[in-house]
């Protein structure tokens, strides 16, 4: 069976607070993209995983597919299966590539192995992998809080616009990203916030991990800078960095930005 894990990006971020377990209390929108990786999955004699595409670091053992394997086979008679994954979300983005491919193989082998699972459940195991996992469940706009990981559904549509998503030669890590941050109640929840016209967000939705990542790669600050330069509506970096995404009412020229970074237009 196969499954085309779609890439997210964050509408807004703010650390509100470090939490006693080590993770930090935050808010931000989660918004499901047409970026996708393909993941493919066999019965086979043994478990295995096999990548092709963009190079994936670390060992086998540590990929959340394979631990996503091992969390169901607890609860659940599986067979081994072979993993095939085709890398087209670019990592170190800030999309939530590798929640995406955690979160669409536990839906994939509830399907293929008829384990009956609801959403819920899946959710409840994704979230074992990850704090941003269990929102490729159900794959839906959501207003998220606490660790990422709890969800409340908004209306939010942007079908009508042109979403760009520029990745610049970069990568920031999740570690790096929260290093820096300093975490501050916020006055205005972005669960409020995002319900104005979208000619507003620009003055007032804000992503924390902007101001020391921005320092730290001004080559990232520059792309958000090309993006209302080429007449964005709404522009930022997305999560932890270091893709930047641009709002545009009608579909722009790119051209010169082409040159220089890897542009995902219409996503």
């Amino acid at each position: 069976m196969i499954a085309f894990p779609n890439a997210k990006i964050n509408i807004g971020l703010n650390i509100i607070a470090r939490r006693p377990d080590g993770y930090h209390d935050l808010e931000t929108v989660f918004y499901p993209v047409k970026i996708n990786d393909v993941l493919e999955v066999v019965e086979a004699d043994k478990l295995s995983f096999e990548s092709d595409g963009l190079d994936i670091p670390g060992r086998m053992e540590d990929n959340l597919c394979i631990k996503g394997y091992h969390l169901l086979r607890q609860d659940h008679d599986i067979p081994p299966v072979k993993i095939f994954l085709k890398k087209n979300i670019p990592i170190g983005a800030g999309l939530g590539g590798g929640s995406a491919d955690a979160g669409f193989f536990i839906k994939l082998m509830n399907d293929k192995f008829g384990l009956e699972l609801g959403d819920d459940k899946m959710e409840d195991h994704a979230r074992a992998l990850g704090a941003d996992c269990a929102f490729f469940i159900r794959n839906r706009p959501v207003f998220a809080f606490e660790k990422g990981d709890e969800f409340e559904p908004i209306n939010l549509d942007l079908s009508a616009y042109k979403i760009v998503l520029v990745m610049p030669d970069e990568q920031v890590s999740t570690a790096e990203a929260y290093r820096g941050v300093k975490p501050a109640a916020v006055r205005d929840s972005l669960y409020d916030q995002i319900k104005m016209p979208l000619t507003a967000w620009r003055g007032h939705i804000k992503n924390d991990f902007e101001g020391h990542i921005f320092r730290d790669h001004p080559v990232i600050r520059g792309v958000k800078a090309e993006l209302y330069e080429h007449g964005a509506v709404y522009a930022s970096m997305s999560g932890s960095g270091a893709s930047v995404f641009g709002i545009f009412e009608t579909a722009p020229n790119l051209d010169d930005m082409k040159e220089h970074y890897q542009v995902f237009e219409n996503v």
